[in-house]
């Protein structure tokens, strides 16, 4: 039997509750060589919804596994159809002022790093540089035969062409870029091959059920080790990928500060929770400590 990948989790214990006093996080910030580690609930200021928190997707979506989308051509069929549709909203995307406080920080030598478990590419396009794509990028596809990797405008356009006419009406947009639609939405959709091998193409993101490559992994372990601090914005750290992180700055004695409204599974390794919103709050902190954040 095929087990399914952790997608929720209930605390098992009682967590401190979470302070609206944001010092920590200016006190972090303020000492500098501060690593930021982002999740979702980072770019739903953005318009793109996240998993866990009131109203998140899990409620309502499963997202698609690896082994679902390389077991069969209709899964591969529902999903390009349905991230096809979400592409055209999740592309047109722009930072919020959190992605923009963070880049301020940057600029002003606060930061040794970022490491973001989102797939929008809204962190680079705030101006943030040498960010870490844990979980990989929705703007690239790569073939599962050959390995080239390509841009997902371009598949967009190969896509628009295959399908001309297909304008289905999603209920909704989940954060990993796919629209909810039905089986009869998603109709006879055509998806394209590779252009180099005619091979299956995948979108350049880790899936559910799917390993970060270790290369990566071992370069966010390094981030880790060389930061004073870890600073965790808008995740509910339910999966390892993320949570490892945080276990390891926790155990090399390293200052972990969370802002997040929800509880997270990282709560007990931390310092404090932070529960505010991440844009007023990161905005609200740039100013206290006299950092201009553009935009």
């Amino acid at each position: 039997m095929r087990m399914r990948p952790t997608l929720s989790w209930t605390p098992t214990e009682d967590l401190r509750p979470g302070t609206t006093d944001p010092e920590p996080v200016a006190d972090a910030l303020r000492a500098g060589g501060v690593l930021v580690l982002s999740g979702a609930g980072m770019s739903t200021e953005s318009g793109i919804p996240d998993y866990r928190g009131e109203g998140g997707s899990l409620r309502r979506h499963t997202p698609m596994t690896y082994q679902d989308f390389t077991a069969g051509t209709q899964a591969r069929r529902r999903y390009w159809a349905r991230s096809h549709l979400g592409w055209r909203t999740f592309g047109r995307a722009r930072p919020n002022a959190g992605h923009r406080a963070v880049a301020a920080f940057g600029r002003q030598g606060l930061l040794s790093g970022v490491i973001t478990q989102n797939v929008d590419g809204l962190h680079q396009a705030a101006g943030s540089e040498d960010v870490v794509e844990l979980h990989g990028s929705l703007g690239r596809v790569v073939c599962l035969s050959c390995g080239d990797v390509g841009s997902r405008r371009e598949l967009a356009r190969r896509l628009e062409e295959a399908n001309a006419g297909f304008a289905p009406v999603a209920s909704a947009l989940n954060p990993d870029g796919d629209a909810d639609l039905s089986d009869e939405q998603v109709g006879d959709f055509c998806v394209v091959p590779c252009t180099k091998c005619g091979g299956v193409l995948k979108p350049d993101v880790v899936f559910f059920g799917e390993a970060v490559p270790p290369r990566r992994v071992a370069h966010c372990r390094e981030l880790v080790g060389a930061a004073n601090s870890l600073l965790v914005l808008g995740s509910s750290l339910t999966v390892m990928s993320g949570l490892r992180f945080v276990r390891q700055a926790a155990e090399a004695g390293k200052p972990v500060v969370i802002v997040n409204r929800d509880p997270t599974r990282g709560d007990r390794h931390a310092v404090t929770r932070v529960a505010l919103p991440l844009g007023t709050t990161l905005t609200a902190l740039a100013d206290r400590l006299g950092i201009a954040v553009d935009g």
